[in-house]
C-alpha cells in the first residue's frame, strides 16, 4: 500500500482507502483499498473498492458525502473524485495520461458505480496531472478541487462534481521545488475565532531530509484564489517518513491527519516479507501563532489511549543516564513513551536491543534542533541512503518542553512542544529493540513520565 485516499466519515465510520497493490509487496497496477473504522485505532480491511477500467488505473484522490445531491446520485451518495492513469498513454509519451474521474456508492462505500460520463477534467497535456482532494465551499455553494499539476496547485470549482472550470493556480514561485507535487489539500481551521485556511502540498523528491515529504501554507482562500500568508516553507513532518499525508473529509470541527508511512527512496526494496508499507498513526491538526506565523501543530488523535493496556507514571527523573525499561517498565511491541521538563536541555532517547542496534531520538540545545539517527538501527543495507541522522527545527520559545514518542517494532513517531515539531521514522532491526534509555549530560530533569503499554485489539 501507498497513499492514503477518499478519507471520509459517514455514520459513525471512519473510511479509509489507499493505494494498493493486490497481487504484489510491490509497487503496481493501482486499486483502492478499503478499510473502516469507528475509533481511527481498529481497523477493519473491506474488499477492494475501485479497480482499473479502461481509462486506466485508480491513482490517488478523495471522497465527500454529498448531503444535498448535487450529483444527482442520491442524498448523502459517497463520492470518490480520483485519477485515472493510463500506462498504455504514458509509453507513448502523450501528456493526456492522467485524467480525473468520479464513482459513487450508495451504500457506505460497499459497491461503486463508476459515473458514465468520465473523465470529469481531461488532461490540458501536461505530464503530472492528478490528486484530486475535493471540499464543499458553503458559501458559494460549489466544490473546490485541489489538484495537483507539474510543481504547483490548479483550483477548479463545479456545482455539482461532474462539470468543472479553472478558478487559479498557486505555488508555481513559493514553496519546496525539489521535485513534482502531489498530493494536495486545502481546509480551513479556526483559531481563537478566526478563519485560517491551511494548504497542504506533498512533495517528491525535495524534502527537508531527502526523498518525499509534506509541506503546507497557512493564509486565506475566498472560493477562487488561495493567498498565503507569507512565502516561508514549512514542512508537517520533518523525518523521512511521512508522505502522502491528508485529511479526513466530513469530520466537523476536528481535522484529523494520516500519512504513507514510507519514503519513495525506498519504499520498494524495505526489508520486509509478506506486507509493504504502513500507515502512520492519525493525528489531529491545529493551529499555534509562533512570532506572528500561523503553525499546523500535530498529536496523535485522543482515541489511541483506548489501547492503553498498562501505564506507568514516575516522577521527577534525573535523565543524566537512566535506563527507563527495568522490572517495572517493559518494551515489547507497541508503547507511547511522553515525558515534560521545566527546562530544557540537550537528551537522547535509546531505543536498542542486545545485539547494539539502536535508534536514537533527541534534542541538541546547541543547534536547537530534535533528531533521529537510525544510522545503526539493523538492517541497512538495502539502499545506500536509508542510515542517515534526520534533523528537525525547535519552534517552540519556551524553555519548557514536553514529547511523545509513538513507539512500534518497525517505528517511531516524535511529537515534540505539542506538535510543533513532527518526525516519523521506520527501521528494521534484526531482533526488537527491547530497551529504553534516556542520557542528558546536561542533567535534564524530567518532572512527569509516562509510559504506556499499546495492544492492538
Amino acid at each position: 500500500m501507498n497513499d492514503p485516499n477518499g478519507m471520509v466519515f459517514l455514520n459513525g465510520k471512519y473510511h479509509l482507502f489507499f493505494q494498493h497493490n493486490p497481487d504484489s509487496t510491490v509497487w503496481g497496477p493501482m486499486h483502492w483499498g478499503h478499510a473502516t473504522s469507528t475509533d481511527l485505532v481498529h481497523w477493519q480491511e473491506l474488499p477492494i473498492a475501485l479497480y482499473p477500467d479502461s481509462l486506466g488505473t485508480i491513482f490517488s484522490g478523495s471522497a465527500v458525502i454529498d448531503e444535498n445531491n448535487t450529483a444527482g446520485f442520491g442524498k448523502n451518495a459517497m463520492v470518490a473524485i480520483y485519477t485515472n492513469h493510463s500506462h498504455e498513454l504514458e509509453k507513448t509519451n502523450v501528456d493526456t495520461f492522467q485524467t480525473q474521474s468520479i464513482a459513487y456508492s450508495l451504500d457506505e462505500g460497499k459497491t461503486w458505480t463508476k459515473y458514465s460520463g468520465n473523465p470529469v477534467i481531461r488532461n490540458p497535456g501536461i505530464h503530472d496531472f492528478r490528486d484530486p482532494k475535493v471540499y464543499w465551499f458553503d458559501a458559494d455553494k460549489k466544490w473546490i478541487m485541489t489538484l495537483a499539476t507539474l510543481d504547483h496547485i490548479t483550483f477548479y470549482s463545479s456545482p455539482d462534481l461532474k462539470n468543472w472550470k479553472e478558478e487559479s493556480k498557486f505555488g508555481k514561485n513559493i514553496g519546496a521545488h525539489g521535485g513534482v507535487w502531489e498530493c494536495p489539500d486545502l481546509f480551513p481551521m479556526d483559531y481563537n475565532g478566526k478563519q485560517i485556511w491551511t494548504l497542504i502540498v506533498n512533495i517528491n523528491p525535495g524534502g527537508p531530509n531527502g526523498g518525499s515529504a509534506t509541506q503546507y501554507f497557512t493564509g486565506n482562500f475566498d472560493g477562487h484564489n488561495f493567498t498565503p500568508f507569507d512565502t516561508a516553507t514549512r514542512w508537517l513532518d520533518y523525518g523521512p517518513d511521512e508522505y502522502a499525508g491528508i485529511t479526513w473529509s466530513n469530520t466537523g470541527n476536528r481535522r484529523i491527519f494520516l500519512g504513507w508511512m514510507s519514503n519513495w527512496q525506498y519504499a520498494n526494496v524495505v526489508p520486509t516479507e509478506k506486507w509493504r508499507s504502513a500507515t502512520t498513526i492519525a493525528r489531529e491538526l491545529s493551529l499555534e501563532n509562533v512570532n506572528g506565523s500561523y503553525l499546523v501543530t500535530s498529536v496523535p488523535v485522543k482515541e489511541l489511549d483506548k489501547v492503553v493496556k498498562k501505564q506507568t507514571v514516575l516522577s521527577n527523573i534525573d535523565a543524566k543516564n537512566y535506563t527507563l525499561t527495568d522490572d517495572l517498565i517493559k518494551l515489547n511491541g507497541a508503547a507511547r513513551l511522553s515525558f515534560s521538563s521545566n527546562k530544557i536541555k540537550s537528551f537522547d532517547i535509546i531505543l536498542s536491543n542486545e545485539k547494539g542496534e539502536k535508534v536514537v531520538v533527541g534534542y541538541s540545545r546547541t543547534n536547537k534542533k530534535y533528531f533521529i539517527d537510525r544510522t545503526k538501527s539493523g538492517n541497512i543495507s538495502f539502499e545506500k541512503g536509508f542510515a542517515q541522522k534526520h534533523t528537525a527545527p525547535r519552534f517552540s520559545t519556551s524553555d519548557t518542553m514536553n514529547i511523545t514518542l509513538v513507539i512500534d517494532k518497525a517505528s517511531v513517531e516524535l511529537f515534540a512542544d505539542n506538535g510543533l515539531t513532527v518526525m516519523t521514522e521506520i527501521f528494521f532491526p534484526t531482533t526488537p529493540f527491547s530497551i529504553i534509555t534516556i542520557q542528558s549530560p546536561e542533567g535534564m530533569m524530567i518532572q512527569e513520565l509516562k509510559f504506556d503499554e499499546l495492544s492492538g485489539k
